[in-house]
């Protein structure tokens, strides 16, 4: 596939985007029959696979896509304050906390989601139907090849242990990974024994939580700390970097997939839902649709190192092939955003910045 080719053509639709409002008279039946079939997009996510696909979705159903790009919390705050008025279709974006609030919102229609592939888990779609998984990515460890062994690490829990005391590097309770990390503790263990972990982190801290996941890997790499916390796709674009210094900072660690024995690495997703006033549902719906095709599925993980939430898609991936498979956890996602705000009182009760 010509990715090159697809990029440009989605570039041009988000300039083509940014130069207009979206477009809420045309589609499904509009009046306006020779005006351009158009599905208007909400999303959090920044990356350069999703204008292939937006390309790509364009390219075989004529659909044209308008995209409005903002951070999570942003573009819930936006679709929320246009209310009925908002032009709206599907609304994306990164972490299930943030799409537990669009759902409390009342930001989504409810769909019948399960329909659309039966080689999607159960797990990543949302019980009640506001919403579906379209890409996952693993929140995993990151150690380093000299300072520690193989056998030293085995699961989430273990980090806690005083052994660790001066030597993790993770970011700021602020940011959202870490937050479903904690939820997922919680609906695991019980509120108690999450922020006794929580606690222990904080007391092995090599240092006050800067950054983002690749100035975690940095960190072990320079020997600020031993060990990170990191989602598994940074790892592997710092392996694919065109900086020296990230490859070789890549090079000096060993990506860890915890809880294999047990519950399974902590996994968070990127999401889609249509939203409850879409001007073009039926476009929205055909979005959706692609974003779980094969096609789809294997640009996230060819272009983002993402891994595709529908079974049986193959990839042309070597990097991600290295890491993959593993033991997942298999609590459905919804739970990370039912459990955030009782991480969050967590993160402010043991001081983790």
């Amino acid at each position: 596939m010509n990715y090159a080719k697809l990029l440009a053509a989605g570039a041009l639709s988000v300039l083509a985007a940014a130069c207009s409002q979206p477009d809420t008279t045309a589609g499904a039946g509009s009046e306006q029959a020779d005006a351009p079939r158009v599905v208007n997009v909400y999303s959090a996510r920044h990356y350069r696979s999703d204008a292939a696909i937006y390309a790509a979705f364009t390219e075989q159903t004529g659909i044209e896509v308008n995209l409005i790009e903002a951070s999570g919390d942003q573009l819930i705050e936006r679709v929320r304050a246009d209310g009925p008025r908002s032009p709206a279709d599907v609304i994306i974006t990164v972490d299930a906390a943030r799409l537990h609030r669009a759902e409390e919102a009342g930001l989504f229609a409810q769909s019948d989601f399960a329909g659309f592939t039966p080689e999607i888990a159960d797990n990543l779609i949302d019980p009640d139907g506001y919403w579906i998984a379209i890409a996952k990515r693993a929140r995993v460890l990151a150690y380093s090849n000299q300072r520690v062994q193989p056998d030293e690490v085995s699961t989430y829990e273990d980090l806690a242990d005083p052994r660790w005391e001066g030597r993790i590097c993770v970011r700021e309770s602020g940011n959202a990974y870490n937050q479903s990390l904690l939820a997922s503790m919680v609906a695991r263990l019980g509120e108690a024994e999450a922020e006794a972990w929580a606690a222990g982190i904080v007391a092995n801290m090599a240092r006050p939580p800067q950054g983002g996941d690749i100035t975690q890997i940095i960190g072990v790499a320079a020997g600020d700390c031993d060990i990170a916390i990191t989602n598994h796709y940074y790892y592997l674009l710092m392996q694919n970097s065109g900086e020296a210094a990230n490859r070789a900072a890549a090079e000096a660690v060993t990506l860890f997939f915890p809880n294999q024995e047990t519950s399974g690495a902590h996994v968070n997703i990127s999401g889609a839902g249509i939203a409850v006033n879409a001007p073009h549902p039926e476009e929205a719906r055909a979005l959706i649709a692609f974003f779980l095709s094969d096609e789809a599925q294997r640009m996230f993980a060819e272009m983002t190192n993402e891994i595709p939430v529908v079974e049986g898609v193959e990839w042309e991936n070597e990097r991600l092939d290295a890491v993959m498979p593993f033991v997942a956890d298999s609590r459905n996602v919804s739970e990370l955003g039912d459990h955030n705000a009782t991480a969050q009182r967590i993160f402010d009760r043991v001081g983790w910045q």
